[in-house]
């Protein structure tokens, strides 16, 4: 996933690792040889902002997401758009003057797809960090992944104790597609633990001798802290 950040120098352009500390547990659990954390880029570059899943915006700098996205609103109605987009850049317009922003308003299918091409900063999610949230970055970083309606889902072993991203609603069908397209082909089933009765029963077996491992089908809608097992025909 993508997070464009504006307003701030805490996080810089590049890739991070979404540190999570249950990754930690599940490694020490199952002896793997390595943390394999969820990752994420980072993007400052204003022309690409446009492509990330979200932003990250310091509180005190919303105005100028605001600010930058009237102009371009104002614009727009300028040129005498047609009749639908007219009506539905009053809308935004109407949001900005309050201060408000753009990706607080409900849309139609049919509205997203007329404004797919504007260069909206506040069209995608906006997480607005308060002041001691950016002293403390991984922890910054997890809050606007979950904010942007992220979960993580895991898998472990003897290779590594792996984070997974999905988006929150994701089925276990969307899940082997994270893992790899061949398991999604493949599947048959997932076993399923939550995170915190796998910690609490010491071990897969034991969790599966206290009949918390649970088979789900394709359908089933995976939990933030699942740990999952998929079974492939492949």
């Amino acid at each position: 996933m993508k997070i464009g950040i504006v307003g701030t120098d805490v996080l810089t352009q590049g890739k991070a690792n979404l540190v999570d500390g249950r990754i930690k547990q599940l490694k020490a659990m199952f002896n793997s040889a390595k943390e394999v954390y969820i990752q994420v880029d980072i993007v400052a570059d204003e022309g690409k902002i446009f492509e990330c899943d979200g932003i990250i915006c310091p509180a005190d700098k919303k105005l100028d997401l605001v600010v930058a996205d009237i102009e371009f609103v104002e614009t727009r109605l300028s040129r005498n758009p047609p009749d639908e987009e007219k009506a539905l850049l009053s809308r935004f317009k109407d949001q900005l003057d309050k201060e408000g922003l753009v990706c607080d308003i409900v849309l139609t299918a049919q509205e997203r797809e007329l404004i797919s091409g504007y260069s909206l900063l506040s069209m995608r999610p906006v997480y607005l960090a308060q002041a001691a949230e950016l002293e403390n970055k991984e922890k910054l970083l997890f809050d606007a992944y979950a904010h942007f309606g992220y979960i993580s889902f895991f898998t472990a072993g003897d290779k590594d104790a792996h984070g997974w991203a999905i988006k929150k609603g994701a089925t276990a069908w969307d899940a082997a597609g994270a893992i790899h397209s061949d398991i999604q082909k493949g599947f048959i089933r997932a076993e399923v633990v939550s995170f915190s009765d796998l910690i609490a029963d010491g071990s897969l077996s034991k969790a599966k001798s206290n009949n918390h491992v649970r088979l789900e089908m394709k359908e089933y809608v995976v939990q933030d802290g699942d740990y999952l097992v998929i079974r492939t025909n492949k």
